[in-house]
This record gives C-alpha cells, structure tokens and sequence, in this order.
C-alpha cells in the first residue's frame, strides 16, 4: 500500500489540511512525521505543508531546514521518491539547497493572501501528471515571504531545463522572478510551490464559478505512485 509521510515542524499550520485530503478525500494513507524523527524510509512520498516553522524566526525556513527529518527527506529525493513542499514547506526545500534560489520578502512588503490564476509550464512532474500544458487553475496563496529570486544566469538555465512549473497569469502578487510560482529540481521529483493546492482540493470550499484545481496536484501523485507500484510488481 502506498504510504504519504507529512511532515509536522513546531508552528506547521497547514498540514492537517493536507492530511484531510490525503488520507479522507483521496482514501491514500498518511502518517505526520514530526521533525525530530530519523526513520521515513517507509514511504513512498514526503510533503512539507504551509505554516510557520520555527515562528519564520531568522528568516521563513531556514530552522526546519536544519531539522532532523529533512537531511531524512533528502536521502530519499536522492533516490528518486517524490517531495513537495508548499509555501513555508517551499522555502524550507529552498533553504535546506534542495531546490535553488532564494524566498524573499514579498515585492510590497505586506502579507498577501488572495486566489491565484497559474499556468502549468511542467507536467512531466510526479505532481503534474493529470495537468495540461498550458493550463490555468486557481490556487490561493498565503504568504509574507514568497518571492522567489535566482540570478539570470540561474533563471535562463531553469527555463532550458523546464524547472518552471508553475507561474502567476493573472498577476504576479509577490514580485517573483519570471511570475514564478513554483519550480523544481533538476530530476523533476521535487517540486516547491507557494499557493496551497491543499486550500483548492474540495468543491465545497471553493469560491462560486471556480473548480476544485488543486486535488489534480494530489491526485496526479496518487496515480504516479500507483503505476510505480504496478511497474515494480511487474517486475
């Protein structure tokens, strides 16, 4: 049986969410691993929530980074399991060198939380695989540091190597280079991202006229990781 491992960090806030679409609207299990643990070589796919680890004490992640668990997390991305991390989880993939770049305070230096429009630019990702190119969802973002900076030189190698996943359409609410809204690692099996699919995942929470987007993020972990079940059987 395919097995989430969640990550709890003190001052995680968002990761129940994640649980109830996890473990009660998509029926996968889903365990909390709280920061401290050194044993998560059980699972088939790790995901740090939103929130505020640490209390954003220095900067937004750069606590949880120095976490036990995440020198764990990176182990097993090193073999190819998927990682995702969402706002605050992204800036810890980003602080523990995971992910490149740097999260910054956003461009009017004021927290923003409103809906978001993204256009999906990868979906050859574990998290991207039932998106369309070129597709627009609506995701919420929530932040007071997310935007994302790289040099030119890091930023042309990005787009060549189609480490874009996601960006802003609409507008870009936090200064991000390139309207960046979420990227991933060389390999594709990490990805960080600021708006909170978790927040777009049950239609009845969603604002009237817009469709539940974000449990396609879910759901297309789900299937990748059940046909990497099937195909390991096979063998």
């Amino acid at each position: 049986m395919v097995k989430i491992g969640l990550v709890v960090f003190p001052g995680s806030n968002c990761d129940r969410d994640v649980f109830n679409v996890l473990n009660n609207i998509l029926k996968l299990k889903t365990e909390y691993l709280w920061h401290m643990t050194d044993s998560i070589h059980e699972f088939d796919a790790v995901i740090l929530p939103g929130g505020f680890s640490y209390g954003d004490r220095l900067r937004a992640g750069i606590i949880a980074a120095r976490s036990p668990v995440v020198e764990k997390v990176k182990k097993l991305a090193e073999r190819g399991l998927p990682v995702l991390g969402i706002c605050n989880g992204f800036q810890i993939l980003v602080e523990s060198g995971m992910l490149p770049g740097a999260l910054l305070m956003n461009r009017g230096l004021n927290f923003v939380c409103k809906w978001t429009k993204l256009e999906v630019l990868n979906t050859s990702t574990p998290f991207t695989g039932m998106l369309n190119n070129k597709e627009l969802i609506n995701i919420p973002v929530a932040h007071g540091e997310g935007r994302y900076v790289v040099d030119q030189e890091t930023y042309e190698s990005m787009k060549k190597n189609n480490q874009i996943v996601f960006k802003y359409n609409d507008e870009n609410p936090n200064g991000s280079i390139g309207s960046i809204a979420g990227v991933c690692n060389d390999d594709g099996n990490i990805l960080g991202m600021m708006p909170h699919p978790e927040r777009a995942s049950d239609q009845i929470l969603m604002p009237h006229g817009l469709a539940n987007n974000g449990i396609l993020i879910f759901q297309s972990l789900m299937h990748f990781l059940s046909r990497k079940r099937v195909n390991k059987q096979r063998r």
